[in-house]
């Protein structure tokens, strides 16, 4: 199950100018080039931004994320007709025969079921032709990132057309590594109604992550580093042999 900020029509509404800069998506559109993609499965798609980056190159894009409301954002924006939208995940997918699949962001690190994550792994590798990549982000456990993730750091107000001021802010409730539970919380100024947001991250050792390929039938061809995060993620590139 999806999180509220991306099931709660409301929150995934405001998904995006919360987000504004999504520069993390840089490398991923860098790599569409370096393996001359033509077609990409984008795992846990939410509102639509990589998917519809990609289809501005001419790519064929099918994006796939369990968040109705996500979905549905993602289907009003210009240009969304280039896209295959699929509401699941990558454990039931139609058959398909992509260049490369993604999980940008805090896909992979959401799927914290190890059963689910295993079931991921097996429909991404389906989807994808025989030579094709799978290239993820994970956050290093060792940088502990969740540390950050107060009040202090993350308050903001922001002013969102047709909407208002909204403020956000995080807070950890729970480390159980490696399990990572934090609550978000929105404000809106225009009636006063406060909504929430619990998720939950599991950090992976890059060495459990990298067993978990090759279990699955990829070879590891390297792990990078996250160019607007150095040091502080691992981003692996699995193939389909």
């Amino acid at each position: 199950m999806a999180d509220d900020c991306f099931t709660h029509p409301r929150l995934a509404a405001i998904h995006d100018p919360l987000d504004p800069d999504r520069s993390d998506l840089d490398a991923y559109l860098e790599m569409t080039e370096e393996f001359e993609v033509r077609r990409v499965l984008d795992i846990g798609c939410g509102t639509g931004v990589f998917a519809l980056l990609l289809a501005d190159r001419e790519i064929e894009v099918v994006g796939v994320d369990p968040a109705r409301a996500s979905i549905d954002v993602a289907r009003a924006k210009p240009g969304s007709e280039r896209v295959r939208w699929i509401c699941g995940d990558a454990t039931d997918l139609p058959a398909l025969q992509v260049d490369l699949a993604t999980m940008t962001a805090n896909v992979a690190q959401a799927i914290t079921d190890p059963q689910t994550w295993r079931k991921t792994l097996r429909g991404a590798r389906a989807a994808l032709r025989p030579g094709g990549h799978l290239v993820f982000e994970t956050r290093d456990p060792a940088r502990r990132a969740w540390e950050e993730w107060t009040r202090e750091n993350s308050y903001r107000v922001t002013e969102i057309p047709d909407v208002g001021p909204v403020e956000s802010w995080v807070q950890l409730t729970e480390v159980s590594l490696p399990l990572v539970t934090f609550r978000w919380t929105y404000g809106f100024a225009v009636d006063g109604r406060v909504l929430t947001s619990e998720s939950t991250l599991r950090f992976r050792e890059r060495e459990e992550v990298e067993r978990d390929l090759v279990a699955h039938g990829y070879v590891v061809d390297g792990v990078r580093e996250a160019p607007d995060r150095p040091g502080r993620e691992f981003v692996f590139l699995a193939r389909r042999p």
